[in-house]
């Protein structure tokens, strides 16, 4: 089954570059930046700040009219919904999707600040639940809750915040959350409740999404197929229909030759042997070597190639179901307005169909 593709860039909160063990733009590591020759006198000390990089990310998306972009829930980066509220601020019609986890406020918060949001930006905010933390990473988070516990109060907490939004009057008493009486009231109510995201492959994982989840994301290194066909029967026994997205890694050029010699630079800056460089998988065409060269160590498998080759890549996704892809390129700023420019025409009439 086919779709019609819709495209986000993934906004990177923990600094940026075109070295990525440097990530010095975003002012993330001062200390790794390079100083102006003396020759060169800069005249904007304190009027060029942290987020005006993120702000120009968000400008090239929507400029090079990719359909959004993920801010995600990195509790090392910038906070993703303070970095989310700024871009949908500064931007016209870029939709955003702010990540974060259940334990960083109540529902009832979190759904009051993304009513305002609304407001303040024309119904252009989405959310992506990060429900399975790392133990450490919600351990420091202050969060303790483990195992299936977490997606308990997951769809509890979705289940709280939908019916504030939607009801005056609301009540609900569970394990994790109790309201008495609540609801949002003109001019916070009637609004779009933001599109949810979610991600898993864990049975818990799918079947909160059955049951809450617009779009649930893959990633690549994961049976997507299978995902997608187990996730169809759940969400069809709660009477409901689920979007297929896919966060993938891309690095795309003018022919498979300049992508791989862009990926070899890439490998050996980030520390790798040249002659350790991983080969792409020979039946998923998908490279491993993205952890690597994110510089962060995140990152699954993805696609290296001419924008011809990726976007074979990606329509084979497109022929499984998936239709929204959140792209990850970097350096972001220039990386978004090459695959807005060159790999996005590619699916013009796919696009254009859509609307």
């Amino acid at each position: 089954m086919g779709g019609h593709p819709d495209f986000l860039i993934t906004v990177p909160t923990r600094g940026d570059g075109r070295d990525p063990g440097r990530g010095d733009r975003g002012d993330w590591r001062p200390g790794a930046r390079r100083p102006l020759p003396s020759l060169v006198t800069d005249p904007r000390p304190g009027a060029f700040g942290p987020f005006d990089h993120l702000a120009q990310i968000g400008r090239a998306a929507e400029i090079a009219a990719l359909g959004g972009a993920l801010v995600p829930f990195d509790p090392a980066g910038e906070e993703s919904l303070v970095v989310a509220a700024g871009l949908l601020r500064q931007s016209r019609h870029l939709r955003v999707v702010a990540g974060f986890h259940p334990g960083v406020a109540t529902p009832v918060y979190a759904a009051k600040f993304s009513a305002s949001l609304q407001r303040f930006t024309g119904d252009r905010l989405g959310w992506q639940l990060d429900v399975d933390l790392d133990p450490a990473v919600a351990r420091s988070q202050g969060d303790h809750l483990r195992g299936a516990d977490r997606y308990a109060r997951a769809d509890e907490f979705l289940t709280v915040a939908r019916g504030v939004w939607h009801e005056e009057g609301y009540t609900y008493e569970g394990r994790f959350y109790q309201v008495l009486a609540g609801g949002f009231q003109p001019p916070n109510s009637g609004l779009p409740f933001p599109r949810v995201h979610l991600t898993g492959t864990s049975p818990e994982a799918l079947a909160l999404s059955a049951r809450h989840a617009d779009v649930h994301l893959f990633t690549p290194d994961q049976d997507v197929q299978a995902g997608i066909e187990e996730l169809a029967a759940l969400a069809e026994a709660q009477g409901r229909r689920v979007g297929y997205g896919l966060r993938i890694p891309v690095l795309a050029r003018d022919d498979d030759d300049e992508a791989w010699d862009e990926a070899r630079r890439l490998w050996v800056l980030t520390g790798g042997e040249e002659a350790g460089l991983p080969d792409p998988d020979p039946r998923t065409r998908l490279w491993p070597g993205f952890a690597r060269i994110s510089g962060d160590g995140s990152g699954s498998s993805g696609l290296v190639g001419s924008y011809e080759t990726v976007a074979a890549g990606i329509r084979g996704y497109l022929g499984q179901g998936v239709t929204t892809f959140v792209l990850e390129a970097r350096p972001a700023i220039e990386e978004t307005y090459r695959l807005g420019e060159r790999l996005l025409p590619l699916f013009a009439k796919e696009i254009e169909h859509a609307h």
